[in-house]
């Protein structure tokens, strides 16, 4: 397995010149995030690889592609840095259920779940008045 299981994690706001100018009416953007396991960087053919991946491609070039975000060791962890914006120890997610050794048992930061120090992002798109939906895991 490749060091962090979540390799890639991109988020594409579509800013198309149509919907550049729906923004300036002041309607919000559709964010669509689309979050994968075990892919490398540039698997995609939006960032140079050798899959054909036309769809993504076309969300990629209408839309913006965040291309600097660190991951943790292991999806977990990635995945609530991810959606709250904060390190994994805050959120409460220090490592994966797992891996979760004796000594970390009931310590702040590996509680296992969203605490109550952190809010995501799909909580303060509700909040603004925003649909937010999940497929997958």
């Amino acid at each position: 397995m490749r060091q962090g299981s979540l390799v890639l994690a991109f988020l594409l706001l579509t800013l198309s010149p149509r919907s550049q100018a729906v923004l300036a009416e002041g309607t919000p953007p559709n964010i669509l995030l689309i979050v994968v396991d075990d892919m490398g960087y540039s698997d995609l053919g939006a960032f140079g690889g050798e899959i054909s991946t036309p769809n993504i491609d076309a969300l990629a070039a209408a839309g913006i592609k965040l291309t600097n975000f660190y991951v943790g060791p292991t999806c977990s962890p990635t995945r609530s840095m991810l959606m709250s914006g904060n390190d994994n120890h805050i959120a409460g997610l220090g490592t994966m259920s797992e891996a979760l050794t004796p000594n970390q048992v009931g310590q702040p930061g590996y509680e296992g779940y969203f605490n109550h120090r952190v809010v995501s992002l799909a909580s303060l798109l509700r909040d603004a008045g925003d649909h937010t939906y999940l497929a997958g895991k």
